[in-house]
């Protein structure tokens, strides 16, 4: 593979694991460290003809998604310097990922730097979270949103996702360390305090995916299974009782988006949340443009975006419109359905890709999904009938990670947002690593 020529790796891990808490700042510093880093990177490859990263599938497959987002950018979008905002440099992302794995390959100790900036940055949200939530502002003086905690997030309502995401990458790293047994209690609570932490975040995706990928662990890990079943367990309860002293929360985190899709009826809303009756007169303006009959995506609000994203995909289904365009095309009547039909994007990963890059974008995503899922059942048939576990718990724990990066039954954010797209690039790297590593 050939060894990048560099003096200090402590500096060098260093500056790549900060990433961490970078992400808690804001975007432009991980942003600055993924892009100089991945130019650095590109710089070594081509300066010595060294191309193994990039010659494996799941690189060449991200590059040929690439090159593809950017001639749509260029050819189909109505508006070029719009689209390539979101598809020009988005190749950093997957040169990022193998800078991660050869970093891995070359020093294994950027391991423990990735562990401890994780747990700081972790126990860091757990500490000031907990206090916002029952003082009513965060150490700096960030105060809630109503009733969610933000913590040292401030005004981006991000915390639940920041933890939930990263979350199986602690995990991940914690399965491989060297540990004194106070530090497994210590993780322990740590783990019970961030499963309840993501709940009082009041972001339903985020506790959803925190669920999702707790039981896919759960159900494939051998070592610390129980300890993580147990950990769950018992923040499970926790919420349970937190949810009885908080009727506002749980009016958001539950019958709320089940009121939406037709779950429950209204009448089983706590009545200290329903609205007046004229809020209500004009409610039931805003959803008779909706079918009545029409089962609700999530909520009208997601239900609205994805409709009418839909409507843009049906007009150029094979190619879509471009990245970046759903924010211009959803001002357009002809496509506009429901309450609040325009957003800078769908909400959904799959239908902003069918919308703004077609099907032959939207085959990039869905092979991944179907990459995870064959994987994951081909470990579960493994363990039921030979008794064995073709991955490793770590590769589980980063297998989680990009399931719930790939899951189409959620909301998610913007498919092309710098930060959400280096969060999911970390997992990646460490995975790609596990599995080339051991198979090479």
């Amino acid at each position: 593979m050939g060894n990048l020529k560099y003096s200090n790796t402590v500096f060098l891990n260093l500056v790549i694991a900060s990433i961490i808490p970078f992400l808690i700042w804001g975007p432009f510093f991980p942003d600055l460290i993924t892009s100089i880093s991945s130019l650095f990177f590109l710089y070594y490859v081509f300066k010595n003809k060294n191309f193994y990263f990039f010659f494996k599938k799941p690189i060449i497959i991200f590059f040929i998604f690439c090159i593809y987002c950017i001639s749509i950018s260029i050819f189909i979008a109505e508006d070029i310097f719009l689209s390539f905002e979101s598809s020009l440099f988005f190749f950093r992302i997957g040169v990022f990922s193998c800078f991660i794995w050869y970093l891995i390959e070359k020093d294994k100790s950027i391991l423990i730097f990735f562990y401890y900036a994780l747990i700081l940055c972790f126990l860091a949200l757990v500490i000031d979270g907990y206090f916002q939530y029952y003082t009513g502002a965060n150490l700096f003086g960030f105060k809630l949103h109503g009733i969610r905690v933000s913590s040292f997030f401030g005004d981006e309502l991000i915390m639940g996702s920041y933890l939930s995401r990263l979350f199986p990458l602690l995990f991940a790293l914690f399965l491989i360390k060297q540990k004194q047994r106070f530090e497994i209690y210590f993780i322990g609570l740590l783990f019970i305090l961030i499963d309840v932490l993501i709940y009082m975040s009041g972001e339903r995706t985020s506790f959803y995916f925190l669920n999702l990928s707790t039981i896919f662990i759960i159900i494939l890990i051998k070592d610390y299974q129980k300890f993580r079943l147990v950990t769950f367990i018992i923040a499970i309860v926790c919420i349970v009782i937190l949810s009885i002293n908080s009727s506002s929360l749980t009016d958001r985190m539950i019958f709320t988006p089940a009121k939406d899709m037709g779950i429950i009826k209204n009448s089983t809303i706590n009545s200290s949340t329903q609205s007046t009756q004229s809020t209500q007169s004009a409610q039931k303006t805003e959803e008779s443009e909706l079918n009545e009959t029409a089962f609700i995506i999530f909520t009208k609000g997601h239900d609205s975006f994805i409709r009418t994203a839909f409507n843009i995909f049906k007009e150029k289904p094979i190619l879509g419109h471009g990245p970046k365009m759903f924010r211009l095309l959803c001002k357009n009547k002809k496509y506009a359905v429901g309450i609040s039909p325009c957003s800078t994007h769908p909400h959904n990963f799959y239908i902003q890709l069918l919308a703004e890059t077609g099907l032959v974008g939207f085959l990039f995503l869905f092979s991944s999904l179907i990459y995870v899922l064959y994987v994951a059942l081909a470990q579960l048939k493994s363990i039921v009938f030979n008794k064995k576990r073709p991955l490793t718990d770590y590769q589980v724990c980063l297998l989680s990670a990009i399931m719930i990066t790939v899951w189409p039954l959620s909301p998610n954010g913007n498919f092309f947002n710098n930060w959400l797209m280096i969060v999911y690039s970390l997992p990646v790297g460490f995975y790609l690593q596990s599995i080339y590593s051991s198979s090479d």
